[in-house]
């Protein structure tokens, strides 16, 4: 038996980014939920928070086997509301317009390492509908309420990518590689 916990099954090495702004409301999502996801994820799995920077998720995931990503969506109606992407099974939608103050997006980002062959195989996106994205907000309550949500969620993504149904035998600590950019508002 492998690290995965299936018989025969490669050890799958995984990644979860939150990505988005913390100075611009619920765009902040995805680095609260990298934050929230402390502690509750085995040792070996990297915790990354974006910024702006989204050409550098490229050199982020080399070497990964499995993508985790979370990040805020645009309204479509109802913030807080939480859809899960399997990139293995179709592209990112273009109506959830994930969030970017910047041209180069994940879906860029993913697209452009796919033609560079440089994507993990398995990538999943958490998005989670924002309501304001405005300079020196917090998140809005619905969006606040579905953090922990989704922290759960990615807590057994990493164990079905690891074939470990989210188990953590020992757990990582708060301090998992979390890169941060200095994000203003500008």
């Amino acid at each position: 038996m492998t690290g995965t916990g299936r018989p025969g099954a490669a050890s799958c090495k995984v990644l979860v980014i939150g990505l988005g702004n913390p100075h611009r409301g619920d765009d902040a999502t995805g680095a609260i939920v990298a934050q929230a996801l402390c502690g509750r994820l085995p040792a070996d799995v990297r915790v990354v928070v974006r910024g702006s920077d989204l050409l550098g998720l490229i050199e982020d995931w080399a070497g990964f086997d499995g993508l985790v990503c979370v990040d805020a969506a645009a309204p479509l109606g109802t913030p807080g509301r939480i859809h899960r992407i399997d990139l293995l099974a179709r592209r990112l939608p273009k109506r959830l317009a994930l969030t970017s103050s910047h041209a180069f997006g994940l879906a860029e980002a993913i697209e452009l390492a796919r033609t560079l062959q440089h994507a993990p195989r398995q990538i999943i996106v958490y998005a989670v509908e924002g309501g304001s994205f405005d300079c020196g907000t917090p998140l809005t309550p619905a969006v606040a309420a579905a953090v922990h949500v989704v922290a759960d969620q990615i807590v057994a993504e990493v164990g079905r990518l690891r074939g470990t149904s989210g188990r953590v035998t020992q757990a990582g600590y708060c301090g998992q590689t979390i890169t941060r950019e200095n994000d203003e508002c500008t």
